[in-house]
């Protein structure tokens, strides 16, 4: 199957969070076919859908998709269900044009207050043009130094935790973190 008729099936998916969920996989793909880390965290109560590494540096990422035209070109929300987001949540904007197979790979910083842009592939001096593709700022700056170290991690044979029974001693599980 081509990537062209790949975009194609995603159009058609009609439920709006259903579409959302796919335009991640297809970022999970293209990120990984262009090397990069891709770690999804668990759960849905962060404001950004994905981690990206590579070579000790990491990044934020909020993946967004649309199919919406406005003339010539789509209308993509960059914001969540009450407007644009607040704080620091996330560090780019995948924003994937379903009908055109496009990504934009847009700093966050510069859609800071808003809730939807307008993308328009066709114009060449178009004010998202230059993120068209821009996976290179991906995975952004090296945060303290860029590494953990390691994680390591040991716990007792005999857990009664989180399933003890009444009565009995629990054994929590104890974490180390080497380095700290």
């Amino acid at each position: 199957m081509t990537r062209n008729s790949v975009t194609k099936y995603g159009a058609k998916i009609r439920h709006p969070k259903r579409r959302g969920e796919w335009a991640e996989m297809c970022f999970m793909i293209r990120a990984a076919e262009l090397g990069l880390e891709v770690s999804k965290p668990w759960g849905d109560s962060a404001h950004y859908d994905f981690i990206v590494e590579k070579a000790r540096r990491t990044a934020r990422v909020q993946v967004k998709s649309t199919i919406c035209r406005r003339n010539t070109g789509y209308i993509c929300k960059v914001g969540d269900c009450n407007g644009a987001y607040e704080g620091d949540p996330f560090d780019f904007v995948a924003a994937y044009l379903i009908m055109e197979d496009i990504w934009y790979i847009i700093p966050a910083r510069i859609l800071r207050g808003q809730a939807s842009i307008g993308i328009y592939p066709r114009l060449k001096w178009s004010k998202y043009e230059r993120f068209r593709e821009a996976w290179h700022l991906l995975p952004g700056k090296s945060i303290n130094g860029g590494t953990i170290g390691s994680i390591e991690a040991c716990a007792e044979e005999e857990m009664g935790f989180p399933f003890s029974i009444s009565g009995s001693q629990e054994v929590r599980p104890q974490i180390l973190l080497a380095g700290a």
